[in-house]
């Protein structure tokens, strides 16, 4: 199904047969302040293990992300995360940035690098804020690659629906979406620095 929301007003009505979809177990492609996104509930395994199956990766091998609502909501799934740290992420959040930090209790350990490691994201993006909140739990979230050997990602809605309209139950038109990945720092060192494992849509500058 192709479901068409406007990004920056998104319809209660269609907003809650997503969130439904969600609960049910679905596994959706919706857009981003990036790339689109293929995710699912968290806290649902078999939809996860889907996702895997999907980008044809075994699920301890997976290294996804979650969406969470603001950083109130980082608090809940990831530990150890110190002043500079937060500062840092409060001047780059909402944003095109993903924050690997060490996952809490919260995170399911079968979501969970090997190293008991999440990325975190927040995207600047109403649609899947929107998600978040009123399904009360944070989005898996990988980018969603293109077959394509010269082209990364898939940037046209509709392309992405024809490509995957049998293996999603959803595919949320938002709009064309960006061809340029967040940015990723890896928050976990044990000395409190940080360190970019990818430069991506987010300026490091902003990082400090």
């Amino acid at each position: 199904m192709l479901l068409t929301i406007h990004k920056d007003n998104p319809p209660e009505r269609l907003m809650q047969q997503v969130v439904k979809c969600l609960e049910d177990g679905g596994v959706i492609i919706y857009p981003t302040d990036t790339v689109y996104g293929i995710g699912c509930d968290i806290r649902n395994r078999k939809a996860i293990e889907r996702i895997c199956r999907i980008k044809g990766i075994r699920p301890e091998k997976a290294s996804f992300s979650c969406i969470c609502r603001d950083l109130s909501n980082i608090s809940e799934y990831a530990i150890h995360v110190t002043t500079p740290i937060y500062k840092m992420m409060k001047r780059a959040l909402p944003g095109p940035y993903t924050f690997i930090l060490e996952a809490s209790s919260q995170i399911p350990r079968y979501f969970q690098s090997n190293k008991r490691t999440v990325g975190i994201r927040v995207p600047d993006h109403k649609i899947p804020l929107e998600l978040v909140r009123m399904l009360g739990a944070p989005l898996v979230n990988t980018s969603l690659h293109d077959n394509d050997a010269l082209v990364e990602y898939t940037t046209d809605p509709e392309l992405i629906h024809d490509q995957y309209e049998k293996l999603v139950d959803l595919v949320i038109d938002g709009g064309f979406g960006g061809n340029v990945p967040s940015t990723v720092v890896d928050c976990t060192p044990k000395d409190g620095s940080w360190e970019i494992i990818r430069e991506g849509k987010g300026s490091v500058d902003i990082l400090g």
